[in-house]
């Protein structure tokens, strides 16, 4: 769980089914040592698929020598998944006909809570359950003295007077802005509707009826140990601390074992009342994207797939659940993965073999003209001010009064500090190249304060871009489509608008207003046969159909 979104699926491709695959053990084991062994992260990932009545299972490190840190009985913080055994809480109280999804959240909060509404449209518990509500992502009066564990101090004072705060520019059920701040009110929500506090109330409806033995909000079970969490470059960090009730917004531990059991309810197996609950959560609400109440609902060829990502500042979790082929899919990791990407990669191949894997990030020396063409001062936010120099190969960091820090850098692209956790992500463009700065759950661009020598590159003819001119699939169902117009480059994602793109060096053109990078490859003979597609840390390479 970042700050602003406590993780959440963000790998939305449209997929063409592949053939469903029964996975064994050492088969699991093979496929998650492919994407995690060497990571430069250095993560363990308790992972388990779950087909009908079989589940095979597999726990790894990217080093070996790690493996100690992990079992059976290591228990994991969930983060945002936390969210989707509250839509399950909250579909039990409909079903006993204690609440609606049409009841207004204000109805569940104590009684002179200013809630905010739009031209007299309230916000209802579907708008909550369906991330439209309107909220900002965190309640603006959430006080953060350990970055941390930036919750523990969070008061429900805090929470409910930060509603105060907020003016609706929208109606409520008009956008979709995935808010932990309104995730928190249901959570609080449920429980006072319930009579209870959340953890109990979670625990005696949902935990132990699955038989989720392991699985607690604050009190450990006997005999579970906590897994210890870790920065993403390898640094061992603590846990977050959530107040009880507003553990729905992602303060949930559990085991491999509890996950097991929770998804096999989600597919519909047992008995437990909350079984029918579950399943009205997945029911479709809303289309932009496709949501059920907390699920995100995937389309995966013609099927549609339930999944939920999470990360809290050391830990990452994916689950999904897919019906039609009765597969589950469940990953833990002692490890912060959401500024790198999540789990999705390895996530979603295990949910259908179309997705690509993905493989692990290995640390690499950046080239010369990259360290080049960083090098500068920049404002970062409104704030910070820093300074990027380079030194024996390396870039180096300096934040005005924090002194210098030397940057790692991986195969994604990535440079990453040695001493603590944050993401430094290039980006090229036109004017030279820039970056983003993620942080604690923020992404922020970078701003150069003075002005970068820059490479003058030739605008390519016509005739030179229609070299590039064709189709390139990326992943099944997904392709970019190259076009030249007027003596101008586009390209086209399937399902997407076109977009200019403009040349940045030889064979390289960049698109500004995504964020993207596309390099092209020639053959032997200097036609152009690939391209590569980096955007978000992400590369994807498609040759030319």
């Amino acid at each position: 769980m970042n700050l602003t979104r406590l993780g959440i699926a963000a790998s939305i491709v449209l997929g063409l089914a592949g053939p469903a695959r029964a996975v064994d053990d050492a088969q699991l084991r093979g496929l998650v040592e492919q994407r995690l062994a060497g990571d430069r992260t250095g993560a363990c990932m308790a992972v388990a698929v779950i087909e009908r009545d079989h589940v095979a299972r597999s726990f790894a490190c990217a080093d070996p020598a790690q493996a100690a840190r992990i079992d059976d009985r290591a228990a994991f913080e969930i983060g945002s998944v936390s969210k989707t055994m509250t839509a399950a809480l909250l579909a039990e109280l409909i079903a006993q006909g204690k609440a609606s999804l049409d009841d207004p959240l204000a109805d569940y909060l104590p009684k002179g809570t200013k809630v905010p509404t739009f031209q007299g449209q309230p916000i209802l518990l579907r708008h909550v359950v369906t991330h439209t509500s309107g909220l900002p992502g965190l309640p603006s009066r959430m006080k953060t003295a350990n970055p941390a564990d930036p919750y523990a101090q969070l008061t429900e004072r805090d929470l409910l007077d930060s509603l105060g705060d907020v003016t609706l520019t929208a109606a409520p059920g008009s956008h979709f802005a995935y808010s932990n701040f309104a995730s928190m009110l249901l959570s609080l929500a449920v429980a006072r509707r319930a009579g209870s506090d959340f953890e109990t109330l979670l625990t005696t409806q949902l935990l132990r009826p699955l038989g989720m033995d392991g699985a607690y909000v604050s009190h450990v079970p006997t005999g579970i140990r906590v897994a210890p969490g870790h920065t993403p470059n390898g640094r061992a960090t603590a846990a977050w601390t959530f107040p009880v009730d507003f553990a729905g917004v992602g303060g949930v531990h559990a085991t491999l074992e509890d996950m097991v059991r929770y998804v096999q309810a989600e597919l519909g197996r047992g008995s437990a009342p909350i079984v029918a609950a579950m399943a009205a959560t997945q029911q479709p609400l809303s289309q932009s994207p496709p949501m059920g109440m907390n699920w995100m609902l995937m389309p995966v060829g013609e099927r549609r797939v339930l999944v939920h990502e999470g990360g809290t500042g050391g830990f990452s979790s994916f689950v999904a659940v897919d019906r039609t082929r009765e597969r589950g899919v469940v990953i833990l990791s002692d490890t912060a993965w959401h500024s790198i990407g999540s789990l999705g990669s390895l996530g979603l191949h295990l949910v259908d073999a179309s997705f690509p894997l993905g493989k692990p990030r290995k640390t690499i020396a950046p080239d010369a003209a990259l360290l080049d063409g960083l090098v500068g001062r920049y404002r970062i936010g409104d704030t910070l001010t820093m300074q990027l120099s380079q030194h024996d190969g390396a870039l180096v960091i300096e934040p005005d009064g924090q002194g210098a820090h030397t940057m790692g850098y991986d195969d994604a692209g990535d440079f990453y500090p040695l001493d603590f956790d944050a993401v430094l992500r290039p980006q090229r463009t036109p004017q030279g190249y820039g970056f983003t700065w993620t942080q604690m759950g923020a992404e922020l661009p970078a701003v150069r304060l003075e002005a970068a020598a820059q490479k003058a590159v030739p605008r390519p003819s016509a005739e030179a871009l229609r070299a590039y001119v064709g189709e390139y699939p990326l992943v099944p169902g997904f392709s970019l489509t190259v076009s030249e117009k007027a003596g101008h480059l586009y390209v086209q994602g399937t399902g997407q608008p076109p977009i200019e793109v403009e040349a940045v060096d030889t064979d390289a053109f960049v698109a500004a207003s995504v964020a993207a990078e596309i390099r092209f490859e020639r053959d032997a003979h200097g036609v152009v046969r690939a391209l590569t597609l980096l955007q978000g840390g992400q590369r994807l390479r498609g040759e030319r159909r």
